[in-house]
């Protein structure tokens, strides 16, 4: 009888410690990167607040040091190397008309209305392009949002230094030219409506070509 009791308490031992491993295992699989997504999804609001008031007054373009959301930065592709560039855009909000003309040459019907199919993050990449030439946009982010502007990160690359021309995982930016102006990058493809995987989207190989059709 004593040899069973002391066999059942090793085997209850044992499965406490496999049950013990488990728990362990399912706890350390979830790295830094996943805590700063869960962060980002619910960001304390008087800090946010508070850079926002610094954004503000700071320039339309802004070079930064780091990536403010590193987890996103990573997945889209960011290194800490040299070559990799991190511009903040601030962005106005709001509609795409046209001012209307009060004086000068004006059309004959005064058109104010522009049909502007780009999303906000496509034009803060176009902008980020035409002012810094030498550098290729990789892809961005938003940061943040109040009443009156959007708030992008932009993560370029220079094409010229040495360590992006013998990366081989970055070294195919060297050959591709504008990128944000061809509709290439993801908020790019978005507004073009490639994302749509439907048997009758129309989209590809573009809009125009797609009506053909």
């Amino acid at each position: 009888m004593k040899e069973k009791k002391s066999e059942n308490s090793k085997s209850v031992k044992s499965e406490s410690k496999d049950s013990e491993k488990e728990l362990s295992k399912n706890k350390s699989s979830k790295g830094l990167y996943y805590y700063l997504k869960q962060a980002w999804k619910k960001p304390d609001k008087k800090t946010l607040r508070e850079r926002m008031i610094d954004w503000r007054k700071s320039e339309v373009f802004t070079r930064v040091d780091k990536p403010l959301r590193l987890d996103r930065a990573r997945a889209l592709g960011y290194k800490d190397k040299k070559g990799f560039v991190i511009i903040r855009v601030r962005l106005k909000r709001g509609g795409h008309k046209r001012p209307r003309p009060n004086k000068g040459r004006r059309s004959k019907r005064l058109h104010t209305r522009k049909n502007l199919m780009m999303n906000y993050q496509g034009i803060a990449e176009q902008r980020v392009a035409r002012k810094y030439k030498n550098l290729e946009v990789l892809n961005s982010y938003q940061i943040g949002k109040d009443g009156m502007h959007y708030f992008y990160e932009v993560i370029c690359v220079d094409p010229q230094r040495p360590e992006i021309k013998n990366d081989k995982t970055i070294n195919w930016i060297c050959n591709k030219k504008k990128r944000p102006m061809r509709g290439l990058t993801s908020a790019g493809k978005k507004s073009r409506g490639l994302r749509s995987k439907h048997p009758t989207n129309k989209a590809r190989p573009s809009v125009r070509a797609g009506k053909r059709k």
